[in-house]
């Protein structure tokens, strides 16, 4: 691959996954959305062209009026912002009335689709990096207690079965009560609400729905998570091992060690 076309939303994978291709020797072609994408993508991208959400044919065009050969989605899309911004244009409400449905991994599906139609394939942007996916066992922070594994165990459990129904990709647990599942608010809403309910000590579960095309919704944590956790006294956060993606590595695993909150590869 010479060219990439990185339709980037909101945080830093955006970032990393441009940073990764520049080591690659790898030309980038990046599409960013208003008010969602760091603008430092600029710094790091080739080329750059900044669209509106749902300006879906403006996206494809860029992509190919800058050579990309393959393309890859990374970062998210705020659904407040969906609120006062979303801009579809006709080929963007074409498609939304096919799929007739308008959960994350339909939509994203269905834009890969579009891209993919017009000759550009989408790929899984993790196999660009070296070090990206969460390891199995003890990540950092203290070693988990046998009831926070059992803990733990429930939270993936209520996960799996929460998961063909493309609800979220977080749950939080404390001694075998369950205190939030993700839905529309997203991870960090989600966390808070469970914190407010139950207090100290929550165990958290992050990993991918059964049958997610982790092409473009792979689940990630960060620095700015290991700061949410310790805002709210979480003991542990157990990640799918090869599945989660931890950005910024040791960045985030030393400020999970030094904020003693425990990160856990769960196989």
């Amino acid at each position: 691959m010479h060219s990439l076309g990185l339709i980037a939303g909101n945080g830093i994978f955006p970032l990393e996954v441009a940073r990764a291709a520049r080591r690659r020797r790898v030309r980038v072609i990046a599409v960013a959305h208003l008010h969602e994408t760091d603008p430092r993508l600029a710094e790091l991208a080739d080329e750059i062209v900044w669209i509106k959400v749902g300006e879906l044919q403006r996206m494809i065009d860029a992509l190919k009026a800058g050579g990309a050969e393959q393309a890859a989605l990374a970062g998210g899309i705020s659904r407040a912002r969906l609120a006062d911004s979303f801009a579809p244009d006709a080929r963007a409400l074409a498609m939304l009335a096919r799929i007739g449905r308008f959960s994350d991994d339909a939509v994203l599906r269905a834009i890969a689709g579009e891209i993919e139609a017009d000759g550009i394939p989408v790929i899984d942007p993790a196999p660009m990096f070296d070090n990206l996916l969460a390891r199995a066992g003890l990540e950092a922070g203290p070693a988990p207690t046998a009831a926070q594994l059992k803990d733990l165990e429930l939270a993936f459990g209520v996960m799996r079965a929460m998961g063909p129904f493309d609800v979220g990709q977080a749950v939080a647990v404390r001694d075998g009560v369950v205190a939030a599942v993700e839905a529309v608010e997203g991870t960090d809403a989600a966390l808070r609400r469970a914190a407010a309910l139950i207090g100290r000590g929550l165990v958290i579960a992050k990993a991918a729905k059964p049958g997610q095309d982790l092409r473009f919704d792979r689940p990630a944590i960060g620095p700015a998570t290991i700061e949410l956790l310790g805002e709210i006294s979480a003991a542990m956060l157990g990640l799918e091992a090869g599945g989660a993606m931890v950005l910024e590595r040791e960045k985030t695993l030393a400020r999970a060690a030094a904020l003693g909150v425990t990160v856990y590869g769960h196989e």
